[in-house]
């Protein structure tokens, strides 16, 4: 009865240890990690086997627009968005196609003498690091030349910026990639969208559309993205830094060594 009364007290402690050290916030992240795994193994997916990509000769890229499927025009999807605009830009815009293999959809395309592909996961945000790994195993792109293209709260609308690697900075999506590539050299190309006013929580402004104003402001960030990933894309050193164009707000130019952490 004694050790009954000692192992329950036991239990109670260790419980009350664990709810401390596990907040919502870290078990959401390690549920996360474990998804990203799973998904990886291969267990719920096909091997590529023979049907896997042939690489061609030369330099090759992949351009991810990180986002959730199905709300393609929301401030977390601007990425999709971005990409959307890269294709029609590349000519190249009636040319994606499924690919069960990535979980997602592709576009192989071309941009001086680089073999590029641009990829949107159809997986959720939280997991699109499955799809970004997938697709650099089956095409053979080092981490190194992954650029991903993602929502930005601590900009404004109209600020983007090219961050060279480093820490996801909260960004669930990078954050997914970074633990499905297992490093954080990934360049990415940050896309602002402001943080919400009044009493509008985070999750609930991320997943709105832009605004009719908004919109009209959408348009110029599109093109500027587009003109700084053609940039990047035709850099020889990916390293080398670059300057993003004037904002379309009016802002100053950001270089991209200001936006690294």
């Amino acid at each position: 009865m004694k050790n009954d009364t000692v192992f329950g007290q036991f239990c109670s402690y260790l419980s009350y240890f664990l709810k401390k050290l596990l907040n919502f916030g870290t078990m959401r992240r390690l549920l996360t990690r474990v998804i990203n795994r799973v998904l990886l193994s291969g267990l719920l997916t096909p091997a590529m086997g023979i049907e896997a990509e042939i690489h061609t000769q030369g330099r090759r890229k992949l351009v991810v627009g990180l986002g959730n499927p199905g709300m393609e025009g929301t401030r977390h999807s601007i990425g999709m968005a971005v990409l959307g605009a890269l294709a029609v830009r590349l000519g190249a815009a009636d040319r994606w196609r499924g690919d069960k293999h990535v979980s997602g959809e592709v576009i192989s395309s071309e941009v001086q003498n680089t073999r590029v592909v641009l990829l949107r996961p159809r997986l959720l945000m939280n997991v699109n690091g499955v799809s970004v790994a997938k697709a650099a195993g089956k095409y053979g792109i080092k981490p190194e030349d992954i650029l991903l293209v993602h929502d930005e709260l601590d900009k404004p609308l109209g600020k983007i910026a090219i961050k060279h690697g480093g820490s996801a900075r909260g960004h669930n999506g990078v954050r997914s990639c970074v633990d499905c590539l297992q490093t954080d050299v990934m360049p990415r190309l940050r896309v602002g969208i402001g943080r919400p006013t009044g009493k509008t929580s985070v999750e609930r402004h991320v997943l709105s559309r832009f605004t009719s104003e908004e919109q009209k402001l959408l348009d110029s960030v599109l093109v500027q993205s587009v003109d700084l990933l053609l940039a990047q894309l035709c850099q020889q050193d990916p390293q080398q830094d670059s300057e993003s164009p004037s904002s379309p707000a009016g802002g100053r130019p950001e270089d991209s060594a200001a936006a690294q952490s």
